[in-house]
């Protein structure tokens, strides 16, 4: 009940209003707090068990390595979107109204986080992977550990490769401070011109076309490996750049800008103009971060937050030299015995069948593929290049996201447009840090003669759609493809998702629909088959969630199952936690932030979240609810692009497709129900947010969800014919 003051405060309403939102807040917020997890430090928490894989001594040594470049990368990315847009209100003095927790709060949570997390960095190369690289002949070597001829290769190769291309850059009157890019790695000096005192300030950004560690050719080793970074290599020639000057010290630093560039696209003309402004804008938008080794050099670091125009929490120091900040190209190097055993995808047994084309398997029944176990070039692309040859192809409509630097997907499409056939793109130009990508490849297909679509306003298209429009016997039938994966074949190898083709009509009719609401913003909301956000998506899970709670508190058969990369909508967090407070039992297999509190006495007793974080990167979306069905197989299945997050439910284009096949389902069951069992790469989460990691029983055998569906790829390898193959298999 809500106390009296706010009945007899002041009669005017305006000001009774006031009050009234003011305690709902309060409620809202003193219930934030208790209900929902921070996003970010989840997603830190998630960047901490990219971590432990290059900390896990189970893992090779070079992809341990590889690991650690990943955990650095998604750090960049980290600051670039999430530690960009905080600081962005901070400046405007936005209040956070999610959250318990100030602006200030939670960037300062961030850095003690990060801070933590460096510590680990720092400990893991002291004492485990530095030691064992030299163990196993890789030398990364500082300047003063090269032997003669190898800093005669290395001058050498500064004179050839770097020295023409580097731009020396000194801070004076008549030379203002320079630009940084973002993510620049630079070297700052002290020089001074001999005789004088005055201290100037001199610049040179490290190239980046260049792998920061560099290979030393050194004929007279065998079966050893010699780096230097090109930090080192550069510093070592700082006089050669600044020839006849005193050259005093020298301190390498690294900035990050933020990429969280607002944008009024209502206002835009031509999104494509927009998009542009933007990423020329966002190279030099405000900076979230500065970093810099050990023992920084005073005068320098002052000197750069001075004309950098940074406060202390900006600087972030790592604790060891920045030339171990990165370590490409260490991690392709070809040594087997350091590296995961490589991983070729196997071909769908129907996908196989040489004898029979494309459409005709599609045509007799539904085909789920799981990337990276099954080829993405023997499923995906061919059946884009089939429809692309194909005299009886009319027409080809898709959605590209993100999609790989030389696309063959986008050949096919230019191939299939010269071939006379009606061909859509819609390529999402807002797709973040692919914006430049997008836009040439979109210019590309216009070239050809395609269709382009350039989004939406207001609207990004996250959806990976395709739609083949094939004459057949005078009439015409339609093939689909509905994944939960960018079309990407790089990506493909090493991201876990599904696809499913299909030319059910109802699927199939509603996809028209799709195209029709992405090329003419059709109103259509009256979906039967597809979820579509933001126009059905969001309500259909909600009330599938709602409908697993009734049946609970009719006896009847209960249950969710839901895989995804993140959890963070506040209406589908309390739908569980309703159904959770009636007894149906939920589990969440959540690979990235989840803002859910799990096993919470009263709230979330039945809910239990997992994260599997493995060599490839989980991605695939599955929503399962048993929905009264006696048998648990007999379910709603539904696979899709779309995250149970704000963003993807309502700010996003997302399409879901329902697996009605009874083999298929089997099929999702037995990944959803392997991946629940998993003990090697399973990590469980705690009500505070914090996950363990989840430890083998022995001597019941290891669980690895990833090895078994690996496994399982190579026994269907074995089986060519759609006769000898059943789904019914079960891992």
């Amino acid at each position: 009940m809500r106390p009296s003051w706010i009945e007899y405060v002041h009669q005017d309403f305006v000001l009774k209003d006031c009050f009234e939102r003011l305690y709902e807040y309060h409620i809202h917020w003193v219930q934030g707090m208790e209900l929902y997890l921070d996003r970010d430090i989840g997603w830190l928490r998630f960047n901490e068990r990219v971590l432990f894989q290059a900390e896990d001594e189970r893992t090779p040594l070079l992809e341990r390595v590889r690991f650690l470049n990943i955990f650095q990368n998604n750090l960049n990315e980290f600051y670039m979107k999430r530690v960009g847009g905080l600081q962005q209100k901070k400046l405007a003095n936005i209040p956070i109204l999610s959250t318990g927790l100030s602006v200030e709060d939670r960037l300062e949570n961030i850095r003690f986080q990060v801070l933590g997390l460096f510590d680990r960095v720092e400990v893991l190369l002291r004492t485990s992977i530095l030691p064992q690289l030299k163990e196993k002949r890789i030398h990364l070597s500082s300047w003063e550990e090269l032997d003669n001829e190898q800093k005669s290769w290395c001058r050498e190769f500064f004179k050839k490769r770097i020295f023409p291309v580097v731009t020396p850059m000194i801070v004076d009157q008549g030379h203002p401070f320079p630009l940084l890019s973002n993510l620049s790695t630079s070297l700052a000096a002290v020089i001074r011109v001999p005789g004088e005192s005055e201290e100037l300030f001199a610049r040179v950004k490290v190239p980046k076309y260049l792998p920061g560690w560099v290979f030393v050719e050194d004929k007279r080793v065998k079966g050893e490996y010699f780096f230097i970074h090109l930090i080192d290599i550069i510093t070592a020639h700082f006089q050669d750049l600044f020839p006849k000057m005193q050259i005093e010290r020298v301190m390498p630093f690294k900035i990050t800008r933020n990429a969280d560039v607002e944008t009024d696209e209502d206002d835009a003309e031509d999104l494509m103009d927009l998009i542009q402004a933007e990423l020329k804008s966002r190279k030099f938008s405000e900076i979230v971060r500065l970093e810099h080794g050990p023992q920084p050099d005073e005068f320098l670091l002052g000197f750069l937050k001075e004309h950098l125009d940074i406060s202390d929490d900006e600087i972030l120091p790592f604790p060891l030299e920045l030339r171990f900040r990165d370590f490409d190209p260490l991690p392709d190097l070809n040594i087997p015995e350091l590296r995961f055993a490589p991983w070729s995808p196997v071909i769908s047994p129907y996908f196989g069948q040489e004898e029979n084309p494309v459409f005709q398997v599609i045509k007799s029944r539904d085909i789920l593929v799981h990337h990276p176990y099954e080829s993405f070039s023997a499923t995906v692309e061919k059946f884009l290049q089939s429809a692309a040859e194909d005299p009886n192809v009319v027409t080809i409509k898709m959605t590209l996201y993100r999609t790989d630097k030389d696309s063959s997907i986008i050949k096919t499409l230019i191939e299939a447009a010269e071939r006379g056939k009606q061909v859509v793109c819609l390529v999402e130009l807002k797709a973040r840090f692919d914006e430049e990508r997008n836009i040439r490849w979109a210019q590309e297909l216009e070239k050809a003669g395609v269709h382009v679509i350039y989004g939406m306003v207001g609207l990004k298209i996250h959806s990976k759609i395709a739609l083949v429009v094939r004459q057949e016997s005078g009439d015409f039938r339609l093939y689909a493809h509905v994944g939960t994966g960018n079309y990407n074949a790089t990506t493909a190898s090493a991201y876990t998702d599904l696809g499913l083709f299909t030319c059910n009509h109802e699927i199939t009719s509603e996809l028209v629909e799709v195209f029709h609401f992405l090329t003419g913003r059709s109103l259509k909301s009256d979906y039967k088959k597809l979820l579509v956000s933001p126009v059905s998506m969001k309500k259909r899970f909600l009330d599938l969630i709602a409908c697993e709670r009734e049946n609970a508190k009719q006896g009847l058969p209960t249950g969710i199952i839901a895989k995804m990369n993140s959890l963070e909508d506040r209406d589908v967090i309390d739908a569980l936690y309703e159904s959770s407070k009636e007894g149906v039992p939920i589990t969440l297999i959540v690979r990235g932030f989840c803002c859910l509190r799990p096993q919470v006495s009263g709230l979330s007793e039945t809910i239990r979240i997992i994260s599997i974080v493995g060599p490839f990167l989980e991605h695939a979306r599955i929503f399962y609810f048993r929905s009264g069905a006696a048998e648990e197989v007999e379910g709603i299945f539904y696979i899709g692009s779309g995250d149970w997050m704000s963003r993807n439910l309502l700010r996003r284009v997302e399409v879901a497709a329902p697996i009605e096949d009874p083999q298929l389902k089997k099929r999702l069951w037995s990944i959803l129900k392997t991946q629940v069992s998993d003990t090697r790469l399973a990590w469980d989460m705690s009500p505070d947010g914090t996950y363990v990691l989840r430890a083998n029983s022995d001597p019941d055998p290891e669980v690895n969800s990833q090895k078994i569906f690996m496994d399982f790829a190579r026994q269907r390898l074995a089986v060519r014919s759609k006769d000898q193959f059943s789904e019914e298999e079960e891992f």
